[in-house]
């Protein structure tokens, strides 16, 4: 929904689970909004269990994806603006989970290649 080539990704991996941000390159007040409205519907479905397109973009084995579908509803998914973009925050107390949430972030540094990188 917004131009991957002015864009960059970042997934950081936390003590509790993960952040994924989306930020324009450029600024450019349309792709900002774009931004915040896939990362924002993004957050919901998620947050329903709802993992549809990073399975479609990625593969249903993309790692940590199941455990992500079926263990959603003890993981907190929060959005929020941040400059220039969003942000979804991935936050749980069950190891195994948090686990889960670093592998997807790996799966997704790896697979965006150069438009995506991580802090961490």
């Amino acid at each position: 929904p917004f131009d991957l080539d002015a864009t960059t990704h970042v997934f950081d991996k936390t003590a509790d689970g993960g952040v994924q941000q989306v930020v324009s390159d450029v600024d450019d007040p349309q792709q900002v909004a774009l931004i915040r409205e896939h990362l924002n519907d993004l957050a919901k479905r998620f947050a329903a269990g709802n993992f549809h397109d990073p399975e479609m973009i990625h593969g249903s084995a993309m790692p940590g994806l199941h455990e992500l579908v079926v263990g959603h509803e003890r993981v907190a998914i929060v959005y929020s603006e941040i400059e220039s973009g969003a942000q979804i925050i991935y936050s749980t107390e069950d190891k195994e989970l948090v686990q889960a949430i670093h592998s997807w972030v790996d799966a997704q540094l790896s697979d965006h290649g150069d438009h995506a990188m991580s802090h961490r």
